[in-house]
């Protein structure tokens, strides 16, 4: 079976429990990067990651991008969105198909 973890401060991930996903509070980019370290061990297929964290954590994050898994996929938290997310699905989607195919008005 497939597992999901998501991590971010409460506010913003606490949701995501509801859901059956496994959580881990972090405030912090210290605290993220020790839950980081620990989950990407192969138990998850997929993260999902605030995206104030993942811009704190960009070198441990890239080690895993050109691996099938896990999945590393940046949402935005209540603080607010950097754009890292929908960049993150553009690269991914440029790199699928060979071309950018979000358009900027």
């Amino acid at each position: 079976m497939y597992k999901v973890a998501v991590i971010g401060d409460r506010d913003s991930i606490f949701g995501f429990a509801a859901l059956g996903l496994d959580v881990y509070f972090a405030d912090t980019a210290k605290e993220a990067l020790t839950v980081f370290k620990e989950i990407t061990d192969g138990r998850y297929t997929v993260i999902y990651i605030t995206e104030m964290l993942a811009s704190q954590l960009t070198d441990d994050i890239e080690k895993f991008s050109l691996q099938p898994s896990p999945a590393i996929i940046f949402i935005p938290g209540v603080k607010g969105n950097t754009g890292q997310g929908i960049e993150q699905v553009k690269k991914s989607v440029e790199k699928a198909v060979g071309s950018d195919i979000i358009f900027n008005n």
